[in-house]
């Protein structure tokens, strides 16, 4: 069997907490700022979980990264 490659756009873009949870900036904060308003600005500051739905696709796709 050839091995798993990790898909290197997934392991930019999320960490492995180590519980196991998947971490992830939030959507809309790179640019474009200045037409949204500050409180929704503030509340996307950060990293936040992923659904535990989508995070096992997530883990599969890190390959090695995700233990």
């Amino acid at each position: 069997m050839p091995k798993l490659k990790t898909c290197k756009a997934i392991k930019k873009r999320f960490r492995i907490t180590a519980t196991g949870k998947v971490k992830h900036r939030c959507a809309g904060t790179s640019h474009l700022a200045i037409r949204k308003s500050k409180k929704r600005r503030r509340h996307l500051r950060g990293t936040t979980v992923l659904d535990s739905s989508e995070a096992d696709g997530i883990k599969k796709a890190l390959g090695k990264y995700s233990y």
